[in-house]
C-alpha cells in the first residue's frame, strides 16, 4: 500500500486487517475514523463537532473489527474522517469532500482549489479503493468467492427527526442477497430491520458496493446499525454476533 507523504496525509488511507482471513465475507468500513492530520486544522472544526457522527460512522469500526474476528474474514478500514473525503462518493459528488454536513459548516472543505481537490481524491479516495480492488481481484484469481459487507452508522436524529430503525439493509432493488439478509436477520432477532432505511439507492450512498460489487458480479449488502446501539463494545458484540450468524446462514 501507498504511503503518503506530502500535506499531512502520512499514512496509506487504507488499513487491511486479518489479510489471510478465510472467509468469503470481505468486510469494508468506509467511515471508519474520525482523524484529521494536523496540517488540516481539523477542517476548522471544533474537538465535538470532529468527534460527532458528522467526522465517522461511530461505532463502525469496533464492530467491523469483531466482525472480522468472529468470520475470520478480511478487513479494509479507511483511517481518514469522512470529511477529509468521504470514500462511499465518487469525485463527482459534491459530497465527497462536504462543504456542509448536515447543519454544520466544514471551513476547510470550502473553496478548494483544483490541486487541493484532486490531492484527497488521489490520496484517499484512490489509495483506499486501489486496495479493496486489489482484494477481490486476488480472490478471483485464486478462483474464490467474495461476498462484499460494508458497514455503517447512522445518527439516531438527523436534521431534527427521530428515526426509530435499528438496522438498515441497504442495496439495489434487483439485490436478492440483500434481500435474503434481511429475511433471515428479521427472523432471528426482535430488532427493527428494515430494507432501505434509513437511506436508499434514490441516496448517494451505494458507489461502494455498485464499484466493488455490483460491478464485478459479486453478492454484496451495505449495513447501517444505528449508532447509539454500538457506542461500545458490549453493543459492537450484540451486532456483530447477529449480522455474522445471518451472513453464516445465508453462506
Amino acid at each position: 500500500m501507498t504511503t503518503v507523504m506530502m500535506q499531512g496525509l502520512e499514512q496509506s488511507s487504507a488499513e487491511l486487517v486479518n489479510p489471510q482471513g478465510k472467509s468469503n465475507v470481505l468486510l469494508v468500513c468506509e467511515h471508519a475514523s474520525h482523524y484529521i492530520p494536523d496540517n488540516f486544522a481539523n477542517l476548522g472544526l471544533s474537538e465535538a463537532e470532529r468527534l460527532s457522527h458528522i467526522g465517522w460512522d461511530i461505532g463502525a469500526a469496533g464492530m467491523a473489527r469483531l466482525l472480522s474476528n468472529t468470520l475470520d474474514a478480511s478487513l479494509v478500514l479507511q483511517r481518514y474522517s469522512r470529511l477529509l473525503y468521504d470514500c462511499n462518493r465518487p469525485p463527482c459528488e459534491a459530497s465527497a469532500i462536504p462543504p456542509l454536513s448536515e447543519v454544520i459548516e466544514i471551513p476547510g472543505n470550502k473553496d478548494l482549489t483544483k490541486e487541493q481537490r484532486n490531492y484527497r481524491i488521489q490520496h484517499i479516495y484512490e489509495t483506499f479503493h486501489q486496495e479493496i480492488a486489489a482484494q477481490v481481484a486476488t480472490r478471483k484469481a485464486a478462483g474464490r468467492e467474495t461476498i462484499l459487507v460494508t458497514i455503517h452508522s447512522f445518527t439516531p436524529v438527523f436534521m431534527g427527526k427521530n428515526r426509530a430503525v435499528q438496522l438498515g439493509v441497504i442495496s439495489h432493488e434487483s439485490n436478492t442477497f440483500a434481500r435474503d439478509f434481511y429475511l433471515s436477520a428479521s427472523k432471528r432477532s426482535g430488532f427493527d430491520i428494515r430494507m432501505n432505511e434509513p437511506y436508499g439507492p434514490t441516496d448517494p450512498v451505494l458507489h461502494m458496493v455498485t464499484r466493488h460489487g455490483d460491478e464485478q458480479h459479486i453478492r454484496n449488502i451495505m449495513l447501517e446499525v444505528r449508532n447509539d446501539l454500538i457506542v461500545d463494545e458490549a453493543g459492537q458484540q450484540e451486532w456483530a454476533k447477529l449480522v455474522a450468524d445471518t451472513l453464516n446462514s445465508l453462506a
